[in-house]
């Protein structure tokens, strides 16, 4: 970070700058969650200059290392872990007493409040919080109320939107449930524009982007609000307003983005609009139980009434205290920190300004690489220049809408009013000089790397494996064949079992077919993963086909071959690393389907013998390991009747095995195998079912496909007999089956093909067994054979799964693929 002007001293009069004029907080003792990025330094460096010994709960020693008194580690989007974590630092360290608990971050405001809670600090406790932190609540919340409040929805599916057509008025906003810093809030205009808008948020959406969105990617509409729009920063105690100080925004729209460009302090808007926009910030916090605390207010101030838009129970970002302390002298981290530590807060606020203030972000008009910046001299040195920050330096990436949320830096200007203020402001931005050159496929700009200063620069690897992307995004139909294609498999010798031999046949199988049809290919053995990894980094493969089911010879990394291939901007087949690793924990899937009204068997699970099994469950059970695959662990003894059984079966699998157990309900029935191919409305498929009936097993057999079924050759199971496609069942049968699946399939966001097991007892009553997002593929398996009823040959089935993943690629953002689309 580069910030102009080191010398200067602080703005104000001084009495609330250094140690000596903080004696009373010399003793306190403040746990900080979370530190934030660099770019919040100047609050941990306010915090260690007010006295505070800091203890920090974050997940790793970074760089707040040297304010830092105590770390106290914890992934801070693990609430319990981190609660934990604060809990064990406080029984072993009983001479450290932590007074107060706070944080800047918006990303864990909810964490803080249950700390608040968990330990009796005062804050904001978690369920005020929840209320809040998640803006589709707060709508709610409001119109309980009687707070003004547009109209809106929350979408889920094509049903949501098609109601927002009917019945909402145009323009309407798109935004995120746990959003932050306006990303991805997006306008939609029209009726016309909204599917697009929709998908383009549903599908480039992520944590990678903005982080806050670890709450919940949840999105959802409400009619736009045409006004001024202004931030109210509030300091409370005890319920009583002490401080406020109202801003303008202003330019923040651009095209159909909302982009934060600048603010003004304080605001121009009449009298009668502040105290009204005062009068609903104070309604709305004594409403929500808001009773300390420092609150960053946003809201809309219109010709017939205010609104507010969200609450943000932190301080504002960025320049938001640099121009409250230069505008009212006010240190709103010094008065956050006493109303967290219970210190009584008197604020005495000036009838005017001692400066009018404009916060500026600099964003350039697009994407690219920064190739030039240069601070003139005579912007330095303006004497209404009171601070700037750049984050960005030569070289770097920086994305705004739609590819990302990224900005240079900014920068605060004073003036005696606010037209002198606009005027300053004018003449520092002539003097910062900087250019932005947009990313070319076809140019090496930001793809050089030099192990030293003193070598010639050669590609970089990482640069030219995201020009991967760029090479789907731009390939044809016709020149499809042309792409090389690798083979993300596994190699097993032949003293492995029938499970292993299966997966390393299915892998040659589909490169002998691509070969057969004009493919280049190249094979990678996840087998053998050092060597693997070096291979794809420097190949030129195009696109993976991925069929690997282990690494290191296990299923539980099976997510990993795509988040390797993710890592190294490979575009590739199949469902996203995310699904994979849902559908390997049958156990969460349950309660994903279930929140979902998904119908399966009634069902409970048991980490460790102590865990308690529903006693209203019905015997016959079913027992099985709750994260393997294959039928792995699963026998005729899976199903019990009875408690000592359910007891014998529950140790073989926690204590033998050391996996969780899934216990189910046994359904008697068939069983369909739902195979589906697509990732999107446009290219969905459900291909003929097939049916699987039990009733000619001998006796004493269950009727399931335990291990022995798929890869023994116990007679028995020969006695299954498999319908491809059903026959005699009723076309509304077909149908509640199929859709069934496909809402699995899109709930767990499956891409490309997968397949789905369904239970249908005797009244024809459908049960979701499970999903698997990676079945084998193998020539004559069940999906191949069902694509054969609809023509397709095998060559034809592999070929169309790659044309499928490179449509997905194709027109969107990278790594939108690994969002999950409900729709």
């Amino acid at each position: 970070m580069e910030k102009s002007k080191e010398d200067k001293p602080p703005s104000g009069n001084g009495k609330i700058y250094g140690n000596e004029e903080h004696k009373e907080l010399k003793n306190k003792t403040l746990l900080l969650v979370n530190t934030g990025y660099i770019k919040k330094r100047f609050i941990v460096q306010r915090l260690k200059k007010l006295g505070l010994t800091l203890v920090i709960l974050h997940k790793e020693v970074n760089w707040a290392q040297s304010y830092a008194d105590h770390w106290i580690f914890a992934d801070t989007t693990d609430h319990r872990e981190s609660i934990a974590a604060v809990d064990k630092f406080i029984h072993e360290n009983p001479n450290v007493k932590i007074d107060g608990v706070l944080t800047f971050w918006e990303d864990d405001v909810l964490l803080t409040s249950k700390i608040v809670d968990k330990f009796n600090f005062i804050g904001i406790p978690f369920h005020i919080a929840k209320k809040i932190r998640n803006k589709f609540w707060f709508r709610d919340f409001c119109i309980e109320n009687n707070i003004p409040s547009p109209q809106y929805k929350l979408i889920k599916n094509a049903e949501d939107l098609k109601l927002i057509k009917r019945k909402f008025h145009f323009p309407i906003i798109l935004k995120p449930a746990y959003g932050s810093s306006s990303a991805f809030v997006v306008k939609a205009e029209t009726v016309d524009d909204l599917d697009e808008i929709y998908h383009y948020v549903r599908e480039s959406i992520s944590t990678n982007i903005e982080s806050a969105l670890t709450d919940g990617l949840e999105i959802f509409a409400e009619e736009y609000i045409d006004g001024d729009e202004v931030d109210i920063d509030i300091l409370l105690q005890n319920g009583k307003v002490k401080f406020y100080s109202i801003a303008d925004n202003f330019n923040k729209s651009s095209d159909i983005f909302f982009v934060d460009n600048g603010q003004s302090i304080p605001s121009s808007l009449p009298e009668k609009s502040q105290q009204l926009l005062l009068e609903l910030a104070e309604e709305t916090l004594e409403k929500l139980g808001v009773q300390n605390g420092c609150i960053h207010f946003e809201a809309k101030s219109t010709a017939q009434k205010v609104v507010p838009l969200e609450i943000n129970l932190r301080m504002g970002g960025d320049y938001v205290y640099s121009y409250i302390k230069d505008a009212w002298d006010v240190d709103m981290i010094e008065m956050t920190v006493k109303i967290a530590l219970g210190m009584y807060v008197k604020i005495e606020k000036p009838a005017l300004p001692k400066k009018h203030l404009i916060g500026w972000d600099l964003h350039p008009n697009h994407s690219g690489i920064l190739v030039q910046l240069d601070i003139e001299r005579q912007a330095k040195e303006n004497k209404h220049l009171e601070e700037m920050h750049l984050f960005k330096k030569i070289g770097d990436p920086v994305l705004v809408p739609p590819d990302g949320y990224d900005y240079l830096g900014w920068l605060t200007v004073s003036g005696q009013n606010l037209i002198d203020a606009q005027d300053n402001l004018r003449d520092i931005l002539h003097g910062i000089n900087y250019r932005v050159v947009k990313f070319d496929p076809a140019s090496s700009l930001g793809k050089t790397e030099r192990k030293h200063n003193h070598s010639y620069a050669s590609l970089s690897k990482e640069a030219i494996l995201a020009a991967k992307f760029t090479t789907i995004k731009n390939v044809s139909t016709q020149s499809i064949r042309r792409l090389h294609v690798g083979i993300a498999c596994n190699i097993f010798n032949g003293e492995d079992g029938s499970v292993e031999q299966d997966l390393s046949s299915v892998g040659k199988n589909i490169q002998n077919t691509l070969i057969d049809r004009g493919y280049k290919t190249t094979f990678f053995d996840f087998n053998n993963l050092p060597k693997t990894f070096n291979e794809l980094r420097s190949s030129d493969v195009d696109i993976v086909f991925n069929v690997a089911e282990r690494i290191n010879n296990s299923s539980l990394l099976e997510p990993h071959a795509a988040s390797i291939l993710d890592t190294l901007q490979i575009p590739y087949t199949g469902s996203n690393p995310f699904t994979l690793a849902l559908c390997i924990d049958k156990i969460r899937v349950k309660k994903l389907l279930a929140y979902h009204e998904i119908p399966t068997p009634e069902w409970d699970y048991a980490y460790s013998m102590d865990d308690e099994i529903d006693d209203e469950m019905q015997y016959p059970l079913i027992v099985k390991p709750g994260n393997t695959d294959n039928s792995i662990g699963i026998t005729n003894e899976s199903v019990v009747t009875n408690k000592r059984e359910l007891k014998k079966r529950l140790e073989y699998i926690i204590l033998k095995l050391g996996r969780p157990a899934l216990v189910e309900e046994y359904i008697e029935g068939d069983e369909y195998d739902v195979s589906i191919i697509g990732d999107n409305e446009t290219n969905l498929r459900v291909l003929p079912l097939s049916r699987s009936m039990f009733d000619k097993m001998p006796k004493g057999y269950w009727h399931i496909y335990p291990f022995d079924a798929k890869w023994e050759n116990d007679s028995a199971y020969k006695k299954i007999v498999t319908q491809r496609p059903p026959k005699n069942i009723s076309k509304r049968l077909t149908s509640l089956i199929s859709e069934i699946a496909l809402d699995t399939y899109n709930i767990l966001g499956c891409h490309d093909y997968g397949r789905v097991e369904i239970r249908v007892d005797k009244n024809d009553n459908p049960y979701v067994l499970e999903l698997n997002p990676n079945p084998s593929i193998n020539i004559g398996d069940c999906v191949p054979a069902c694509a054969e009823l609809v023509g397709m040959d095998y060559g034809d089935f592999i070929e169309d799964i790659l044309k499928m993943a490179i449509r997905r690629y194709k027109n969107k953002p990278p790594y939108s693929h690994l969002q999950a689309s409900l729709i």
